[in-house]
């Protein structure tokens, strides 16, 4: 009797081992983000709104990585994008997805939420987020309370304007001390001009005048900064590397994915100014792989802001690379003058002598082709 009941305890401890094992390898509950959207933004442009291409990257590597998604904007309810192309590939998927489409057609009011609801909080780019979420004292409260959580904090491109007044519970800044950074003084002043007039600040200023530490990678190129769970991107282009942070930030195992045209491009632009002499030459080569366009106006607003000749022939390369994709005389006229900048009359000649043969109406290419 008594080796019978022996047995019996062994195998009931056994079966509790056992049972324990099967318990401990159950996936835990996966976590919960809120991404946040700026509510400023109206009908026809007439004010800005969020970034939609930014939110649908964002949520499609959410969605890759088995992580719940709410979406909310100060005031609830459907929010404005600015313009977007909704061709674009990941734009088409997240479009065709009744699912968030009826997210996004009611999003949730930021006051109804509770912190413990979420494992981490996400802020999308945009320049209404200049206007709106700096001032929502709601959202301060939750990005605050999810932070001393241990909770993670992540924002793109103008996303980290909703950190500038973000304080914790001793009165410090959240931003105070950590590596930071969003879109750039230079980016704002190139690329944001129809607003920058109506800004309360700007984003750099801010962000260093809270006590972050700014860093920045030349203008529209891949930037991504974590710093005691705090993560923030420099732009569009950043907007997958902070969201594959955010998923290993939050404990899930990243997963490769397939990369975007656009971020392919500009990861080949960023490779080529540290001096890859085979990045441009792999693009040529393989156009169907990336967007040459793209390359040719990133050259095309990088020569503005070029102050030497070797960035000046960067720009050209560049502009060189899209030109036959983009066709229009902007560019042309532009490759030209930057030629004759860089002391060849010769190729100037003939770029001009292409544009005028093209449009003999184009009078600007034909003076300059007159004085040569």
């Amino acid at each position: 009797m008594n080796a019978l009941k022996c047995a019996l305890v062994l195998l009931i401890m056994l079966l509790n081992m056992l049972w324990s094992g099967i318990v401990a390898a159950q996936p835990q509950t996966a976590p919960r983000v809120l991404l946040v959207l700026s509510g400023y933004g109206q009908p026809e442009q007439q004010a800005p709104g969020y970034e939609f291409d930014e939110f649908a990257k964002a949520y499609l590597v959410l969605n890759a990585h088995g992580i719940a998604v709410d979406v909310a904007s100060p005031q609830g309810g459907k929010v404005e994008a600015d313009q977007f192309d909704p061709d674009t590939p990941f734009n088409q998927q997240v479009l065709n997805d009744p699912g968030i489409s009826a997210q996004l057609a009611n999003t949730l009011a930021i006051a109804d939420l509770k912190p413990e609801s979420y494992q981490g909080i996400y802020i999308i780019g945009g320049k209404g987020a200049m206007f709106d979420l700096p001032k929502d004292l709601a959202l301060q409260q939750l990005i605050a309370a999810i932070y001393q959580q241990d909770g993670v904090v992540a924002a793109v491109c103008h996303g980290p304007a909703a950190l500038v007044n973000v304080q914790l519970a001793d009165g410090s800044y959240l931003v105070a001390g950590k590596a930071v950074n969003g879109f750039t003084n230079q980016e704002e002043r190139l690329f944001g001009k129809k607003w920058l007039s109506k800004f309360e600040f700007m984003l750099e200023d801010k962000l260093i005048e809270r006590g972050g530490r700014f860093q920045a990678s030349p203008m529209m190129l891949s930037h991504v900064v974590a710093d005691q769970r705090l993560i923030t991107g420099q732009n569009p282009a950043s907007t997958v590397p902070v969201t594959m942070a955010l998923v290993a930030a939050l404990g899930v195992t990243p997963v490769a994915l397939p990369a975007y045209k656009d971020d392919l491009t500009l990861a080949q632009v960023a490779a080529f100014l540290a001096g890859d002499t085979q990045a441009l030459p792999s693009m040529s080569a393989a156009p169907e792989q990336y967007q040459l366009e793209l390359a040719g106006a990133y050259g095309f607003y990088y020569l503005q802001a070029a102050n030497t000749d070797l960035a000046r022939q960067q720009a050209l390369a560049l502009m060189q690379l899209g030109q036959s994709t983009i066709n229009h005389a902007s560019l042309d006229l532009a490759i030209a003058k930057t030629q004759l900048q860089l002391g060849d009359k010769t190729s100037a000649k003939a770029t001009l002598a292409e544009i005028v043969r093209k449009d003999p109406n184009a009078t600007a290419a034909q003076d300059l082709l007159n004085t040569l």
